[in-house]
């Protein structure tokens, strides 16, 4: 090489991050998870910096004894989530956002005093510069549709009228007339039955799981049953505090009850985490037989099922289904917020508890109520009416942006089977024979369109169940802009056959 040139796999360039040591963890985790955390760590703690190189896929798996697959597997991700950029001649970086914004996109360790503030950043980083042009990826509400109008009055008002004393020392359970109004309104929505004293208020469902989930581990219990695949954000916090996830596989009927009572037995668990109204990410609700069953599992075990309502609001060919807690107020704890129906910025939502949990999930259980002022905008926003207005327009725009995409699915991809009810915020897209879905989330970035694999909620690496094998991506319309529906699903579809290829 003639002097003055610089050897390009020379590693003394300070932007070049292929001598960081990632540290793996020990853990039970999926060796994707614990790679993708611990890029994350590494960013966060400043080990690398903004703009940082990443090692080869090839170079990086050989240095940490893990197959090339999981470090694609990772890569693919976090450049799908905006932490990363991929360019052509130049590997992947870490993108210069990332320290400071995108690395919020997914945190890489929930053990903040408050987890639940990890859970919004993740979702609100989707400002222009955080998440793709082509929204496809799931778990987030139309950010641009965000009542901001409704809200500033809410809090206003609730403000104006709030008496004095009402702000001071806040209530740790939360505010009295929030309680009130949010039982109020999952009585006529959710069809639950409790009171303003079986209610907590949360910063929102991820907060709920790590003060539960603590108070479980303090009462003795050491196991949490949970489906697979499932929404890993509430599974990490379950880990952080002591419990291990017990993977249930889950099937076109929901999770298999027959199943989570033999992993029970096996394990000890008396505890399960489920999403009985719309399971995420395969789309389908918890059959009838089954719900039955599960909360009888519970009684016979003396046991808790902890309900994540998970865009259960959003049924498009009928009525939402009622939540499971009213089935068995004893023994089912329901976790909500509005992360999914609003935005996560507002971080905000509820854990409605079974009488013996209420005491429990106070402040021995390291919770901490969110601030009064917002409790008074919530309290105003579901007693006036401006909730459930929201909620109606979102269903309506939701179920003509759902219509539109299976459409342009149907005439770009023909043949390709989607599935999941007419509910939620997304669908699950199966991909042809051989063509990998890490790999099409990889192409997909490079066209500015995010999706996710479903791969990456799976607790396990390989599901039981034939329904949730094989190759499959998981596409989310609830931040789409209408306006770039077909551009978005022409670059999926154009990632798709470059993944083939």
């Amino acid at each position: 090489m003639a002097s003055g040139q610089t050897n390009p796999r020379h590693r003394t360039d300070p932007r070049l991050a292929w001598d960081t040591v990632l540290d793996l963890g020990a853990d039970d985790a999926p060796l994707v998870a614990r790679l993708e955390r611990a890029v994350r760590d590494a960013v966060h703690a400043g080990r690398v910096p903004a703009g940082a190189a990443l090692p080869p896929s090839r170079a990086l798996a050989e240095t940490l004894g893990v197959s090339r697959w999981v470090v694609t597997e990772v890569y693919g991700q976090l450049v799908a989530e905006g932490f990363c950029e991929a360019r052509v001649g130049s590997g992947t970086r870490i993108a210069s956002g990332a320290a400071a914004g995108h690395g919020a996109l997914r945190p890489a360790s929930p053990t903040s005093a408050h987890p639940s503030s990890a859970r919004p950043a993740r979702l609100t980083a989707g400002g222009p510069a955080g998440r793709a042009r082509l929204d496809l990826a799931p778990g987030v509400p139309d950010l641009r549709h965000v009542p901001r109008t409704a809200w500033l009055r809410a809090m206003r008002d609730g403000l104006a009228d709030a008496p004095d004393a009402t702000l001071g020392a806040p209530d740790p359970a939360g505010h009295p007339g929030t309680r009130e109004a949010v039982a109020a309104y999952l009585a006529r929505a959710r069809s639950t039955r409790a009171g303003a004293d079986d209610v907590l208020v949360t910063h929102g469902a991820t907060d709920g799981m790590a003060r539960l989930a603590r108070a479980l581990r303090a009462a003795g219990h050491r196991a949490l049953l949970v489906e697979d695949p499932s929404w890993g954000r509430l599974r990490d916090v379950a880990r952080d505090a002591g419990l291990v996830p017990v993977p249930v596989a889950v099937d076109a009927g929901g999770v298999d009850v027959d199943a989570l009572a033999a992993a029970a037995a096996r394990t000890g668990a008396r505890a399960a985490l489920v999403t009985p109204a719309h399971q995420f990410p395969t789309g389908v609700a918890l059959a009838p037989e089954r719900r039955d069953a599960l909360v009888s599992w519970a009684r016979g075990v003396d046991g808790l099922v902890v309900e994540d309502d998970y865009d259960a609001e959003f049924r498009y060919d009928r009525r939402p289904v009622a939540a499971l807690q009213g089935h068995d107020p004893g023994r089912v704890a329901l976790l909500g917020s509005l992360s999914k129906t609003v935005s996560p910025a507002f971080a905000l939502g509820w854990a409605v508890l079974p009488p013996r949990w209420r005491e429990r999930l106070g402040p021995q259980a390291g919770g901490a109520a969110p601030s009064t002022v917002d409790q008074l905008a919530l309290t105003r926003f579901l007693s006036d009416g401006g909730y459930e207005r929201h909620l109606r327009a979102a269903r309506g725009r939701f179920r003509r942006r759902r219509a539109a995409l299976l459409d342009a699915l149907a005439a770009a991809l023909p043949g390709l089977a989607v599935s999941g009810l007419a509910a939620g915020l997304h669908v699950v897209l199966g991909l042809p024979d051989g063509v990998p879905a890490a790999a099409v989330v990889r192409a997909a970035a490079a066209r500015d369109v995010a999706v996710a694999d479903l791969r990456r909620y799976r607790v396990t690496a390989a599901p039981q169940h034939a329904d949730v094998r094989g190759e499959a991506l998981v596409v989310g319309y609830g931040n789409l802009a209408d306006a770039r529906l077909d551009e978005a699903v022409a670059g999926l579809a154009a990632a798709i056959r470059s993944a083939r290829t």
